[in-house]
């Protein structure tokens, strides 16, 4: 009987044994799968790192290209297409003026009514109107028809209340977000379609003289007094709201800038002449590129996979449009190489699945349980049961990407206010920058990942202060200026009044 109970000890002491070898093996294979999670996460960040040395190469790189891209057509990554918007609205400008913007599938009618003293609150209405989808792709005469229709439709409901004189045309601005080469500030040629239009007669035509053609047709006695895209009217309601405004930037979907330029500055256009001395300048800086950003493998791959491979490098890095999509990759790349739960969702591997107000809603879940992430996790990627401790790893990667986007999109404001030397660096003397030579500057921002994306705005204004210092960061507001394309491009209207003309 004793020998009997002594086997029956070592047999269960063999299998308790094995058991402990069973455990201790599956905790060494789950160290290991989170060990590589690990790993994937530090490569991300060395990656993506923004130090101040490096954001100052992207500053002084950018004016590098800026100088370059107004010496020559062609000379630079950055196009600094001149706007011929030359006379920003200021606050004394009175009338009624009007507003079409165009950006996408949906189409708006503004009227905004100036009193000649400058305000922050503007009066105005607004109509917006989605595009039918057979005019995206239908003729010239058949799309600015609709708009000429709806136009007159939203005049002729002000009945008696207008204040325009009898002898007076109507002017209006025209927001017009598609690629277009500009030949004077009422006047630009459409380059190429895009956002779903296919619209093949309008390609190389004047597109303001097809509105005014349109506009005729309706009986309409309209004049398209400024074109613009919404960069340039962000600057104008800016500069009309502050004067010492002189650049203005969208982070949004896309991103892209333009400033207030010496006209003796612009090389490439020897023997332009404004009463102002200046001209707007659009940069489209969604394509600047230089060896100093900190690009990853994530980015090399989304750009290669992209309709637009080498074109648009900055915006890939900084813009809504694309945040959510990095974060995807990284997260899929974890999960490829961990194995930490199975099988991959399909939802995962499928490009721009994870939307960047996703992406910001799961880097600012302050929930003990991170329950939004998982949520997120959950519903939108089909990742189902994730612990704790991968949920805090995702909102890190959340929080590298977006800390590189929002520190390269103050580097590429630094870089604008060296060029017109608005970064303190013309006031140095003895090795000290010398606050009497500092003006105040102003730059107004529209976009919502700037204005709803909370850390991503507070990580834009900590790199300002990095880079500039806080002496001479102080001389510089970020001010945010809603609706740039819509009552911006009314006041550029104004400003640009056959009634009060300062020419070119």
């Amino acid at each position: 009987m004793g020998r009997v109970m002594v086997g029956v000890a070592a047999g269960l002491a063999a299998v308790a044994c094995v058991v402990a070898a069973v455990a201790v093996g599956r905790r060494m294979r789950s160290r290991g799968k989170w060990k590589r999670v690990v790993r994937v996460l530090r490569e991300v960040e060395e990656g993506c790192e923004t130090s101040v040395g490096r954001l100052r190469q992207v500053v002084d790189a950018m004016a590098v290209e800026m100088h370059a891209g107004l010496a020559s057509e062609g000379g630079s990554k950055l196009k600094m297409l001149i706007t011929f918007v030359h006379n920003l609205p200021n606050g004394t400008e009175k009338g009624t003026y009007y507003a079409l913007d165009l950006g996408g599938t949906n189409f708006r009618v503004l009227r905004v009514h100036l009193h000649g003293q400058q305000s922050s609150v503007l009066e105005h209405e607004v109509e917006r109107q989605p595009i039918p989808q057979h005019l995206m792709t239908s003729t010239s005469e058949d799309l600015f028809d609709f708009i000429a229709s709806s136009l007159k439709e939203f005049i002729e409901k002000e009945g008696n209340a207008s204040e325009l004189s009898l002898d007076r045309r109507r002017e209006l601005g025209f927001t017009f977000s598609f690629p277009v080469k500009q030949m004077s500030v009422s006047s630009g040629i459409l380059l190429k379609w895009t956002k779903g239009f296919s619209i093949v007669d309008m390609v190389g035509m004047d597109v303001p003289a097809c509105m005014q053609e349109a506009l005729t047709r309706k009986g309409l006695d309209v004049r398209v007094a400024a074109l613009a895209n919404d960069t340039v009217g962000t600057l104008a309601l800016g500069h009309y709201n502050d004067s010492d405004t002189v650049a203005s930037v969208i982070i949004g979907t896309g991103t892209n800038a333009c400033y207030l330029e010496r006209v003796d500055a612009i090389i490439k256009c020897q023997g332009l002449l404004t009463a102002s001395g200046y001209m707007v300048v659009n940069m489209e800086w969604g394509n600047f590129w230089s060896s100093h950003l900190p690009r990853t493998s994530y980015d090399i791959d989304l750009d290669s996979e992209s309709p637009n491979p080498n074109d648009q490098g900055f915006e890939k890095m900084i813009s809504g449009m694309y945040l959510g999509d990095i974060v995807r990759r990284v997260i899929l790349r974890m999960l490829l190489e961990s194995d930490m739960f199975g099988p991959i969702s399909s939802k995962l591997s499928i490009p721009f699945m994870l939307r960047t107000p996703m992406m910001a809603a799961m880097h600012e879940d302050d929930s003990p349980d991170l329950r939004e992430v998982a949520r997120i996790l959950k519903d939108i990627l089909e990742i189902p049961d994730v612990p704790l401790k991968l949920r805090k790893v995702v909102v890190k990667v959340c929080d590298v990407v977006t800390r590189r986007a929002a520190r390269l999109a103050a580097a590429g404001i630094v870089g604008i206010l060296k060029k017109i030397g608005r970064d303190g660096s013309g006031g140095i003397t003895g090795g000290r920058r010398s606050e009497m030579k500092m003006k105040r500057t102003v730059v107004a921002i529209e976009g919502g990942l700037y204005s709803s994306y909370t850390l991503f705005r507070e990580y834009l204004h900590e790199a300002l202060n990095d880079i500039l210092g806080e002496d001479i960061a102080k001389h510089v507001t970020l001010k945010v200026t809603e609706d740039g394309s819509g009552v911006g491009a009314a006041l550029l209207a104004a400003s640009h009044s056959s009634y009060d003309v300062d020419t070119v």
